[in-house]
């Protein structure tokens, strides 16, 4: 195992699509939706244990949620958790992350990915990483991984690319251009030209290459940042890391570095990925029925004339359905929500609408 790998897994995110199961106070990355054993972060955690040394695999997350890491991943030691004092979006989370990491070791090679993706294919995704996180250790260059589309969906943002490759590894291409999110005869479109993928949101590049594009992109936070060097990794980081935020524009990496800069690579992958973004995609992955229900725990769920349903319940719950078509019935907390699957994008309006009717911040 490569010592200069690294991996930067972010676990800040409240998961409100998912409520009531994902709530702020306990979002979507600490539940086990699947019944398996493991949470989410669990688990990713477990994906880069193959891929990287213990002590290089590090958290970034809201400081509300270090107590639930250090429960969850007790093997990591403090200083591999970074506890962001407000949200600011990835761009800051990662410049945070890699120059801390580049502070422990200037020759490493980072893996940045979510901590609340699905991979079904355990295998392809190392191989895919080992490949990516080499061609980044001898290259300037920032690698996203793409993947595959298997159908116009217009809840993914997508990556075109060229014929371009990059010198050491013909498999990755360069990035002509990003797009968010299109519309349905947009997405149509991409996915029939055969030169476009889904923006998995999972990248690979050296300490220096994306510090480098911090500093021609986001010249201001890549300073803000810098002046921290001397403090990282002492009892001193948490302190400057509470200033350095309030400084901060709120902004994604997409947007400030990779959407912007002229060394971006792509390797279309697949590698049965799904990034959970809702209950239609933990639909999508369960096991279903005879008649398409996907019941979690099914053990005191009974269904009757009912077909196509999302059921997420607690085990201890005694659930009976009748005569329901293509719904997601969801009980957490003594809150049921009840949902038509067609009309599932409302359940962060419904979100809102509770949290201003009853005049609360978290629910």
């Amino acid at each position: 195992m490569n010592k200069n790998n690294y991996a930067l897994i972010m676990a800040g995110g409240v998961g409100s699509r998912f409520w009531p199961v994902s709530r702020t106070e306990y979002p979507k990355q600490f539940i086990d939706f699947f019944g398996v054993g493991k949470t989410l972060i669990q688990s990713t955690y477990d994906r880069f244990l193959k891929i990287c040394p213990p002590e290089n695999i590090f958290i970034v997350t809201n400081e509300i949620y270090t107590d639930i890491i250090k429960e969850q991943l007790p093997d990591l030691d403090a200083n591999q958790i970074l506890a962001e004092p407000i949200m600011r979006n990835t761009a800051p989370c990662i410049s945070y992350g890699s120059t801390k990491i580049a502070r422990l070791n200037p020759d490493a090679t980072i893996v940045v990915a979510p901590s609340d993706h699905t991979i079904t294919n355990q295998d392809a995704f190392i191989s895919a990483i080992e490949q990516s996180l080499t061609a980044a250790s001898q290259n300037d260059c920032l690698i996203t991984l793409g993947i595959k589309p298997s159908r116009p969906d217009t809840g993914y943002g997508y990556i075109q690319y060229t014929e371009n490759r990059l010198k050491t590894d013909d498999q990755i291409h360069k990035v002509k251009i990003f797009t968010e999110k299109p519309n349905l005869e947009l997405a149509k479109s991409f996915v029939q030209s055969g030169d476009f993928l889904w923006n998995a949101g999972i990248f690979i590049w050296s300490a220096k290459s994306i510090n480098n594009a911090f500093s021609k992109h986001l010249p201001d936070m890549y300073e803000i940042f810098q002046q921290g060097a001397p403090i990282y990794n002492t009892a001193n980081e948490p302190e400057f890391i509470s200033n350095a935020y309030q400084q901060c524009t709120n902004i994604s990496i997409d947007f400030g570095i990779m959407e912007k800069a002229d060394n971006v690579y792509v390797l279309p992958a697949d590698f049965g990925w799904s990034d959970l973004g809702t209950w239609a995609s933990i639909y999508d992955i369960a096991e279903h029925d005879y008649v398409g229900n996907a019941v979690i725990p099914s053990e005191k769920v009974m269904m009757f004339n009912s077909s196509n349903c999302m059921v997420n319940v607690p085990k201890d719950k005694l659930v009976i359905l009748q005569n329901l078509h293509d719904y997601i019935v969801v009980e957490s907390n003594n809150t049921l929500l009840i949902c038509p699957r067609s009309e599932e994008q409302s359940i962060k309006q419904i979100v809102a609408d509770v949290k201003s009717k009853f005049g609360v911040k978290y629910i």
